[in-house]
């Protein structure tokens, strides 16, 4: 495999050799650097751990034409660290530098792992590239928390290079090596659920949820590369999501993932108890609907002007996941539920999730808070495992990936 790494000029220094080095044990890399990035670290340094040679300009190397040649070439592009500079130079399209003209050249994976204070992570300039570019397909990992330069601390810090690693190698079915992405689902069959159901009002209306589906996705490639048999079902993903889905799929056969796509609460039923039926595991990712319109009219519901609008009778969707958790569609089965919560009057996230827990009876529940731009449409969670009684026994934060390796990883402990 042949991966780009693409260095700008962030201050963690150590992290991008780290990042060089991990990238390496999966392939042939050649670092990309801006000339900005070399005022932290030298070529001499990139050329040492990658084996290749280091230039940043177009004019390097005129008749092998690398300014196109190595985009062309690249099965994977990864920058880290990304600096709030040259995301905004990647939106306008720039090519004033081997980095920036090799993303325009690139038709393979690309990710950016941005790295910046927090003030400028959150600044609506830097958040409006940050969409712009997921919309355009990159992969943005969502920063970390932690000290940045100076005194300062909150998001922005460069997440690990392991983690950055090993979230871009799942974009091309290849798992970091000697990573903690192990065999140990070899020979399981496991069902996942993602994204939000949909109940429909009319032919044009329907209640909904926030779920883009980004966690459930990031299960179901856990647990492909952890050698399982995977079937995703996967209700109303958002479209940046729908274009990783095919990453879950094998590298030469190798990983066995199915994608069953559904809408609705009694779709999802539907096909959760159909594969759940053979499956080791089950895990609930999706965002459920709790109620649906007592009827649907075949056409859609006209306004009528000075008149409010008609009430909407509300009937009580299936418990799936309590269903899943005291039938056991097969003896031993594993289940596992996300439980998506806010704080209120009368309890907070945790106290809610306890209570679910109880309720439910599966044999782990995550517990993440949601809104204000936490959990839902975004790259990183933060979750609290709970047992069917509600006892705590693990969490786990960072990337949406690096929260499914760790709900695996208690699934795991669970399996006869």
């Amino acid at each position: 495999m042949r991966i780009l790494l693409g260095v700008t000029g962030g201050s963690p220094r150590t992290r991008r050799s780290s990042c060089c080095a991990c990238c390496a044990s999966r392939g042939a890399v050649r670092v990309i650097p801006t000339s900005a990035a070399l005022e932290f670290v030298g070529a001499p340094t990139f050329e040492a751990l990658s084996g290749e040679p280091v230039s940043t300009e177009v004019f390097d190397d005129v008749p092998g034409v690398q300014h196109v040649a190595l985009g062309k070439g690249a099965d994977l592009v990864i920058v880290a660290p990304a600096t709030a500079d040259f995301m905004a130079r990647a939106v306008a399209g720039l090519a004033d530098d081997l980095l920036t003209t090799t993303l325009l050249a690139a038709r393979c994976p690309v990710v950016f792992a941005p790295a910046m204070h927090t003030e400028m992570w959150d600044h609506p300039a830097t958040r409006s590239n940050v969409a712009t570019l997921r919309e355009r397909g990159v992969h943005v990992i969502e920063p970390a928390s932690g000290r940045l330069t100076g005194t300062d601390t909150g998001p922005g810090r460069l997440p690990e290079p392991v983690d950055i690693a090993r979230e871009a190698l799942a974009l091309v079915d290849a798992p970091l090596a000697g990573s903690v992405e192990t065999q140990d689902l070899t020979g399981r069959r496991v069902v996942v659920s993602a994204g939000g159901t949909r109940e429909p009002i009319d032919p044009v209306r329907f209640i909904g949820n926030r779920s883009s589906g980004r966690q459930g996705v990031a299960l179901a490639q856990a647990a492909a590369a952890r050698g399982a048999d995977v079937t995703l079902v996967a209700a109303n993903l958002a479209q940046d999501v729908t274009d990783q889905v095919e990453s879950v799929r094998g590298a030469a056969g190798r990983l066995a993932c199915s994608v069953v796509r559904v809408e609705s609460t009694a779709e999802l039923r539907s096909a959760v108890r159909a594969a759940g039926a053979a499956a080791d595991v089950v895990v609930m990712a999706a965002a459920v609907a709790d109620f649906r319109p007592a009827a649907t009219p075949g056409a859609k519901i006209k306004k009528v002007p000075g008149q409010g609008p008609a009430p909407i009778e509300l009937l009580e969707n299936p418990d799936i996941l309590a269903e899943l958790a005291h039938e056991r569609l097969r003896p031993g089965q594993v289940v596992v539920g996300f439980a998506a919560e806010t704080g209120d009057a009368s309890g907070s996230v945790l106290d809610h999730g306890r209570t679910k827990a109880r309720r439910k009876g599966a044999d782990l529940i995550a517990v993440n808070a949601v809104g204000s731009g936490r959990g839902f449409g975004t790259d990183s969670n933060e979750v609290t495992l709970l047992d069917g009684t509600g006892e705590v026994v693990g969490a786990a934060s960072g990337t949406k990936r690096a929260v499914a390796d760790a709900v695996w990883d208690a699934v795991v402990k669970l399996l006869p």
